[in-house]
């Protein structure tokens, strides 16, 4: 390949067509035959990402930028939401939704040090990580099997004069009662933060209205790690209809920051030195002016590249996520003496994220998961099954201070001992799903 003669479009031209020719020779060319591993999850991409991704290597702006503009505006139409932020992952995107609502904007309604936010153990630990970190105290629920979400008869109990907020995940796309927690967070005047890693393209009948997941809360979020329901490599977004909440994301997005100028512009607002804020000099840059104490966040521009192509494919994905979990519950009915088979939450439409199964009595976890694995299909368990058993919890449990327990975690300890799941990604075929149903039916008989 030479350039001599051609222009650089042309020259980019010539480049983008042999990384097109160069994916659709050498990826996604191997076909599953039994006796190769299932993973739980894998990425689903064909050129187009590829293309998008080095069209952006090219530009070498590197940080966010045109790819990054045209993801969260599309993200947003999507979701149908007013405002979307992209960040650098999932946990990022929780930690960002959680001290937005510590902002001094908030007055009365933001958390302060000491104030109690509802939550359950039954999960991933970066939806719990930014209230102890910050010094809010989680307040842990039960869950109920066979949906795996939060038990809403028990919010009432966990009430108390210091409750701030409720946030809590869609366990495996499966949604929680949002209608539920919803009324609950209206009557006491708390905020609602869904995290939505696990559940996007999820639907939920609100009062016959339909909602995606993640926008009936507040505030919600979103990751694109490899094995979610989309992906960029790395990456996450948080999304609101509330304009106040949607300024302060950006803010603490973004160093924490007053000035809203994009990056590499300048003085959009035309005022950049000629207003007084805090105690600084009159006329001080608003490019360096502080409001919050903030973080850089931000994605790269090629991860956008890459989560632009994914967006376009993804209502096709949630389709045969949907499909792969059905077939794989009708082919497992026979077994269901033996294990529980998940159950959608009344009113929604789950994109599913996985197959949870919970082991009976008299089914012993450890010897199903080790003929499943051991016959090439990969398992795991409910993330942290109770994240307050875990090492982490060491030095709280010991002081008896940092978070509070509502009831005993029966269910919650259940899952820890009895449950998995399995995958359902969209690049499973029907052999895969039939496959891993006649495995799992030989290890529990």
């Amino acid at each position: 390949m030479h350039f001599n003669g051609k222009n650089e479009q042309q020259a980019k031209d010539e480049i983008l067509s042999l990384v097109r020719e160069y994916c659709d020779t050498y990826h996604n060319q191997s076909k599953w035959t039994e006796g190769k591993r299932i993973s739980y999850a894998s990425r689903v991409y064909d050129s187009e990402e590829m293309v998008n991704l080095v069209d952006s290597s090219l530009e070498f702006w590197l940080t966010s930028g045109r790819y990054t503009d045209a993801f969260e505006r599309d993200f947003a139409k999507y979701l149908g939401v007013k405002h979307c932020s992209l960040v650098n992952s999932g946990s990022s995107a929780n930690l960002l939704a959680f001290m937005t609502l510590t902002s001094p904007l908030l007055g009365e309604r933001a958390i302060r040090r000491g104030d109690e936010v509802i939550t359950v153990a039954a999960g991933f630990p970066t939806t719990v990580t930014p209230i102890i970190q910050y010094g809010a105290v989680p307040v842990f629920v039960d869950v109920t099997v066979p949906q795996y979400n939060i038990d809403v008869t028990k919010l009432e109990e966990a009430l108390s004069p210091k409750t701030k907020a409720v946030m809590i995940a869609h366990t495996l796309g499966n949604p929680f009662d949002l209608k539920a927690v919803r009324n609950f967070c209206n009557k006491y005047d708390i905020w609602l933060i869904e995290d939505n890693c696990d559940a996007l393209g999820s639907e939920y009948d609100f009062d016959g209205t339909t909602y995606l997941t993640g926008t009936v809360g507040d505030i919600g979020t979103s990751s694109f790690y490899p094995p979610h329901h989309m992906t960029m490599g790395e990456g996450g977004a948080v999304y609101t209809n509330n304009a106040t909440l949607h300024k302060i994301i950006r803010s603490i997005r973004d160093w924490g920051r007053d000035c809203v100028c994009p990056s590499g512009m300048d003085n959009v607002c035309k005022h950049r030195f000629d207003r007084q804020y805090g105690e600084l000099p009159f006329g001080y840059d608003h490019k360096y002016v502080y409001s919050h104490f903030g973080y850089n966040l931000k994605a790269t521009d090629m991860q956008a590249a890459v989560g632009c192509a994914q967006l376009k494919k993804f209502p096709s994905f949630v389709k045969r996520r949907r499909e792969n979990f059905a077939r794989l519950r009708e082919a497992l009915a026979p077994v269901a003496d033996k294990l529980i088979l998940p159950e959608a939450c009344p009113n929604s439409n789950p994109s599913w994220f996985g197959f949870l199964l919970t082991c009976r009595e008299g089914v012993e976890r450890e010897k199903v998961v080790s003929y499943i694995e051991s016959h090439g299909v990969q398992t795991r368990m409910l993330f942290s099954g109770n994240l307050i058993k875990h090492p982490c919890f060491d030095e709280m449990r010991r002081s008896g201070e940092g978070y509070r327990v509502v009831g005993d975690l029966a269910v919650t300890d259940s899952i820890m001992t009895n449950t998995f799941w399995v995958g359902v990604y969209p690049g499973m075929t029907d052999e895969m799903i039939d496959y891993m149903a006649k495995t799992i039916i030989e290890a529990v008989k």
